[in-house]
């Protein structure tokens, strides 16, 4: 079973310095997340879109976290639950939805489907399938930012499965010994797709993993977008101090299964009930009609534009072009390209 993350077992900011203007956004962010994920659920289930689809229904706090607290320059690379974090870097509704459907107008052309996202415009590069293959991909952006000698950094994000793979030791060895600007972040839903935590390691909070490289390492409530805010706001600062990497473990839930084919049968109701009692944006929602953050007639307004954002997207993948086949032959490594191959 998932641990339920709590306050308690995890480092918050004791008083929200954040603005208005972020509380808007971070709702933005997580409810336009939301839906263009169970509409993409909605659009599998009619056969429009195929193939491999992980959603990140329950995770959007993260997302909307990070975005607050790093920059544009920054880049990222994750894995294939991914739709969430793309968007937030910047590519639209429309651009991911045709992604998904296989068209041309998709943000990779309709090759890279629903686990490859990727866009060198908003500094990000993928959505990767193979577990833990993006993780010294990572590493290698960060060293060349650090050789750039720019001020940037990669955040480089996997999921609790991904943290038993040996090239996570070799990233974080490397980087701690080069001194790399990467922040690490596991994205703890508890399950290895059907396998919880608990049942493939002793090491139950995952970001003492770091410690055995001296590298900062701290637990974050991944349900709530001003306490991973906060946090990747104190590792950037570190990260940009010139003092190297380091490891937030973003304890979050996925509401869905690990993919479109995944019943979730391993869990119990109770556990599932005990995180949507805390969903993120429900919790935000309330937070700011008390605060006065934002009225209710407003938040009206931002859930109407988002679903008439979703329903353009969906009209605009129905619309869309299939690429033509000669599109198989464009944006792949040529052997007369690279005549040192032979």
């Amino acid at each position: 079973m998932a641990t339920v993350a709590t306050n308690k077992n995890t480092k918050t900011a004791k008083k929200s310095t954040i603005s208005k203007e972020t509380h808007l956004q971070w709702y933005t962010l997580m409810y336009r997340i939301r839906k263009f994920e169970e509409r993409a659920l909605m659009m599998y289930g009619q056969q429009k879109i195929r193939g491999f689809c992980h959603v990140y229904i329950g995770q959007e706090a993260v997302a909307a976290g990070i975005e607050s607290a790093i920059t544009k320059d920054d880049s990222i690379v994750t894995a294939y639950r991914q739709h969430g974090i793309a968007l937030g870097r910047g590519i639209t509704p429309k651009g991911a939805m045709a992604e998904l459907y296989g068209k041309e107008t998709g943000v990779n052309k309709g090759k890279g489907g629903s686990m490859h996202f990727f866009s060198k415009k908003d500094n990000y590069f993928g959505g990767n399938g193979i577990v833990g293959a993006q993780i010294p991909i990572g590493a290698g952006i960060a060293f060349s930012e650090k050789y750039r000698e720019t001020k940037n950094l990669c955040v480089t994000m996997f999921g609790d499965g991904a943290a038993r793979q040996g090239a996570l030791h070799e990233a974080f060895n490397m980087s701690m010994s080069w001194k790399l600007p990467v922040l690490y972040i596991c994205e703890n839903n508890g399950y290895a797709m059907g396998t919880s935590v608990s049942r493939t390691t002793n090491v139950l909070d995952i970001y003492k993993l770091g410690l055995g490289y001296e590298m900062p390492s701290e637990a974050v409530d991944g349900m709530d977008p001003e306490a991973v805010h906060n946090a990747i706001s104190k590792a950037a600062e570190h990260i940009r101090a010139g003092k190297g990497p380091y490891f937030l473990e973003i304890k979050t839930y996925r509401y869905k299964g690990h993919s479109v084919s995944d019943p979730a049968k391993y869990r119990t109701k109770d556990e599932v009930k005990e995180y949507k009692d805390r969903d993120p944006i429900n919790v935000l929602e309330a937070k700011m009609i008390k605060e006065k953050i934002a009225t209710e007639d407003a938040i009206k307004k931002i859930k109407a534009d988002i679903k008439a954002e979703i329903d353009e997207a969906v009209e605009f993948a129905e619309n869309s072009s299939y690429p033509d086949a000669s599109e198989l032959y464009t944006d792949n490594y040529q052997q007369d390209d690279y005549p040192f191959l032979t």
